[in-house]
């Protein structure tokens, strides 16, 4: 087995006993043995528990991450790429923590941990975020005065609800289909949209 299956296959496991048993409930024995490799082969990968957990977090934004990409590059007006960018990243945050049963509470727990390990993907949603905001300036269709900080003002709101969206806070009562044009509502007045494009 080459040395990325063997990688891919330790962190399969790893996510599957962390979501099941919890990460201070799993032991680097746990992920050797249900791994069907040695202890020796483990170790040639991750030096400790931590280390696999932090390579976890980061395969599971990688995902985010290549959604938005795809997202930022759809053929559709630069205001469509902004809504579909938000509810992107909400709906992946919540599928992966969902799926990840006990992990959620690590999620939550070891906020920190994971802090550190979205810094890469924080920057990098940021510099999507950025581009499409240019994208609607250079189009004429958003009035934003400095397009750095209004990416900052959209990405730390957008995570800011995840948790309340994760939770189904959020909008209490209505589908997502409801709450859609409320949302979009709400974001073109923040960017400012000349009355011509709303």
């Amino acid at each position: 087995m080459s040395i990325t299956k063997t990688r891919q296959k330790l962190l399969e496991v790893a996510r599957e006993l962390f979501a099941h048993k919890g990460l201070e409930a799993t032991t680097m024995n746990d992920i050797a043995a249900a791994s069907g490799r040695g202890r020796r082969t483990l170790y040639t990968y991750f030096r400790n528990k931590e280390e696999i957990y932090y390579a976890v977090i980061e395969e599971e934004l990688e995902r985010l991450s290549e959604k938005m990409d795809e997202v930022a590059s759809m053929d559709v007006e630069p205001e469509e790429k902004i809504f579909t960018l938000i509810y992107t990243h909400l709906s992946i945050i919540r599928d992966t923590v969902a799926r990840n049963g006990t992990l959620r509470a690590e999620f939550f727990r070891n906020i920190w941990m994971v802090e550190k390990v979205r810094k890469a993907f924080d920057v990098e949603e940021h510099r999507i975020l950025q581009k499409v905001l240019q994208e609607g300036v250079d189009k004429g269709r958003f009035r934003i005065e400095n397009v750095g900080l209004m990416a900052d003002i959209v990405y730390y709101s957008v995570k800011g609800l995840e948790v309340p969206y994760i939770y189904d806070r959020l909008g209490v009562g209505l589908s997502e289909d409801e709450t859609y044009p409320i949302v979009k509502g709400i974001v073109m007045r923040v960017l400012n949209m000349p009355p011509a494009v709303m």
